[in-house]
């Protein structure tokens, strides 16, 4: 499979993502929504060719994951 993208590439975000399918990491009230414009880490290659995606804060903690397809993403 060719693929844009390695592990651990620098990416951000080009759309919303569905809450839906976003993994938070910890379980509090305040769950920020993932949208356009925030950054991210790719973690693996998922089996149906879309990017499993370590959402990252300002700090560069990670808060969240996300399954993401190849064009919403962009190298940073």
């Amino acid at each position: 499979m060719q693929t844009k993208f390695k592990r651990h590439d620098r990416v951000r975000i080009l759309i919303d993502v569905n809450p839906e399918y976003v993994e938070y990491v910890e379980d509090d009230s305040n769950k920020i929504p993932i949208v356009r414009g925030m950054e991210g880490e790719i973690n693996i290659i998922l089996p149906n060719g879309k990017y499993h995606v370590k959402i990252l804060d300002k700090k560069g903690n990670i808060f969240a994951y996300a399954p993401i397809d190849e064009e919403y993403l962009e190298l940073i």
